[in-house]
């Protein structure tokens, strides 16, 4: 299973895949982010499907459907291969990516990117390169020639990537998008809960590890989430208690999180397991019901509900069947995010998840696409550092806006028209 990503698209109807975890697969998901398929409303983005019922939040079913079905026809396209020229042959295979090099002047906004904050999560796929190199691209010169580059002069930087690497516009390649260089920017974040190890008081809501018993056999039918819980199996396996069940529902979507205790220490929760079922979107039950509109369909807004209607929650909650596992991680810095799909901790707006059947894990991603809710420019160096089973297609990407509130309120509202373009060494 790929490491976790937490994505915070919610998502609306769409049953989704196992994911590859991204719960969620990515952060943390290996980040897993979870494996729902991940549409947020908001711009249209968040709630449509990934374990991230919401993690998704990116709008309309008609366009979701379009994505899905053009996802299926890119897998059955063939692949264009490219070459570096260093002595080991270095290729790249895509089944459902139209890849055309262009100059780097045809980048929007290239000049003006501060390639100093994008220079640390370059520097960690480096890292993820030297220890798995995902793909049969020879990543090795590049990240050599980056030993000798001035980390805190723009200048140097943006001549290393410009001498070193080529710049290939990302297109569908086929499917009703075939051709286009248009396509969905999500959001995702790692969210913050208030906990104890000890359930009492407001701390009533537990967050699971993987069943003890299940790691010896595994039963060949699992319950659902309400019968899960209802059954009593999970007594002992709790790792802390949180005041919040929404909160810890949208964690589940996320596949990671951080919980402050009471004593005022962090613990770090990564992606373990599901229970198999798939997900529900909650977010769809309550459209379904009329308890909210289509507007209301975000992150925020099923909070709103839940805080107006506590006697209900646990029947909406139970809407969704997939039970999401946690275990314990290394705290690191407050700085630190979520490790990734690739390996290596993920850098808040420097880090993306893609469609790592289409596009290479840990390469750089040039992005042109707009804030949520906004037509201000988004426009910077990303690198692809983690993948989710709801992000799928060639111009797709899951932008990891970072940790806590602030983070999870842009995600949850990004569902952007943006460009891709790769980045391959020469």
């Amino acid at each position: 299973m790929q490491p976790i990503i937490v994505q915070t698209t919610i998502i609306i109807s769409m049953n989704k895949a196992t994911p590859a975890s991204r719960a969620n697969k990515s952060m943390g998901y290996s980040s897993n982010k979870s494996a729902n398929f991940k549409f947020l409303w908001g711009k249209c983005h968040y709630i449509w499907g990934k374990d991230s019922a919401f993690w998704g939040i990116r709008g309309v079913v008609r366009y979701v459907l379009g994505m899905t079905v053009a996802a299926v026809l890119f897998s059955c396209a063939s692949a264009p291969e490219y070459r570096s020229t260093s002595s080991k042959s270095s290729s790249y295979a895509s089944s459902g990516a139209q890849l055309q090099q262009v100059a780097w002047s045809q980048l929007p906004g290239w000049q003006e990117d501060d390639l100093t904050q994008a220079w640390p999560a370059w520097q960690r796929s480096c890292q993820g390169f030297m220890r798995r190199n995902p793909s049969d691209i020879d990543w090795k010169p590049a990240c050599s020639a980056s030993n000798k580059v001035n980390a805190s002069d723009p200048s140097a930087i943006r001549r290393y990537f410009e001498s070193t690497m080529k710049v290939m516009e990302i297109r569908h390649q086929s499917g009703p998008s075939a051709g286009s260089s248009n396509g969905l920017i999500t959001g995702y974040y790692e969210p913050y809960l208030n906990g104890a190890r000890e359930r009492g008081g407001a701390f009533q809501t537990p967050l699971h590890r993987y069943p003890d018993a299940w790691k010896k056999k595994k039963p060949a039918e699992l319950p659902s989430r309400a019968e899960l819980l209802a059954s009593g199996q999970l007594k002992g396996q709790e790792i802390v208690w949180v005041d919040d069940p929404v909160a810890a529902a949208f964690m589940h979507i996320q596949g990671s999180g951080r919980i402050r205790m009471k004593d005022g220490t962090m613990v770090r929760l990564g992606f373990a397991g599901t229970n198999d079922h798939k997900f529900q979107s909650f977010a769809q039950w309550l459209l379904d019901r009329k308890e909210i509109t289509r507007a209301n369909a975000t992150m925020q807004g099923i909070q709103s509900w839940a805080n107006k209607n506590l006697s209900r929650v646990q029947e909406m909650l139970n809407a969704n069947p997939r039970y999401v596992f946690f275990k314990e991680l290394p705290t690191q810095g407050v700085d630190v995010g979520p490790i990734g799909a690739l390996g290596v901790p993920l850098t808040a707006e420097r880090s993306i998840a893609i469609d790592t059947k289409l596009l290479p894990l840990g390469a750089p991603v040039y992005l042109a696409s707009t804030y949520p809710l906004s037509e201000k420019p988004l426009r910077r160096l990303m690198m692809a550092q983690d993948t989710g089973s709801a992000i799928i297609g060639a111009v797709r990407a899951d932008f990891y806006w970072g940790t806590g509130e602030q983070a999870g309120e842009y995600a949850g509202r990004m569902k952007q028209q943006g460009r891709m373009w790769l980045l391959l060494p020469r």
